[in-house]
């Protein structure tokens, strides 16, 4: 991963998972690494330095950038990862309006903030990075998951108006799009019935069949290459 080392990055949702790998690879080739998340001991564990903060809310992301500045010094690499899934969702007619409310705070609304903080600085610096763990269900809307559906495609959203805004100053910005890695279940805790899961299985094949298009057009494509608009794909965080 050229051009990090050095670097000072803050990975959100590093507890676990992509998270984590993700804040443990950056640190591996050099970066310095702020890893933030709402577990104490999942941070703990993950041997650099962290900051708990609940992303889903103002206060929250103020807290983990002005953290890592005071820690690590001024951020060069912004890894938005932290997120609430679909799970427990239902069909739109049966949504509980809190869910909604809760998983744009947490998966929208963190990331527009932290972003908003960090991006004055490095506008400045001529140097910024960004990454943003979205989901398949960014590029194509899933089954009783509205909130988080329309989360994700913000997200992809708000990573092409970053590129927009502050592509002619130094800064790319780009979307990771992972795969479900199992079966989704009801909000009442049990799987979804034979016919959904069969539904399911070709909605998949489909979906992925859709994704790759839709990914070659959004990373593949120069974006209003006359104006210098730069996007780029989370595998290229080069300088």
């Amino acid at each position: 991963m050229a051009g990090v080392e050095g670097r000072i990055a803050l990975v959100t949702g590093a507890g676990r998972g992509i998270g984590r790998a993700v804040a443990e690879l950056l640190a591996a080739r050099g970066a310095r690494v702020m890893g933030i998340s709402r577990s104490e001991q999942e941070l703990a564990a993950l041997g650099l330095e962290y900051t708990v903060a609940d992303l889903g809310t103002p206060d929250g992301c103020a807290l983990a950038v002005a953290e890592t500045e005071r820690c690590l010094g001024p951020i060069d690499i912004l890894v938005c990862n932290h997120g609430i899934g679909s799970a427990h969702e239902r069909v739109i007619w049966e949504q509980d309006p809190k869910v909604w409310s809760e998983t744009m705070q947490i998966n929208l609304d963190g990331p527009f903030h932290l972003s908003r903080l960090v991006l004055r600085g490095m506008v400045e610096r001529s140097y910024g990075r960004l990454v943003y763990t979205s989901s398949t269900a960014g590029l194509v809307a899933e089954y009783a998951g509205s909130a988080y559906t329309v989360a994700k495609h913000g997200l992809i959203g708000l990573m092409r108006s970053i590129a927009q805004d502050a592509g002619t100053h130094g800064i790319m910005a780009g979307p990771g799009c992972p795969v479900s890695t199992g079966p989704r279940r009801h909000a009442s805790g049990g799987r979804r019935d034979d016919r959904f899961l069969r539904v399911g299985r070709v909605e998949r094949r489909q979906r992925r069949s859709r994704s790759r298009r839709a990914r070659k057009r959004l990373l593949g494509a120069p974006v209003a290459e006359s104006r210098r608009r730069r996007m780029f794909s989370v595998t290229h965080l080069r300088e």
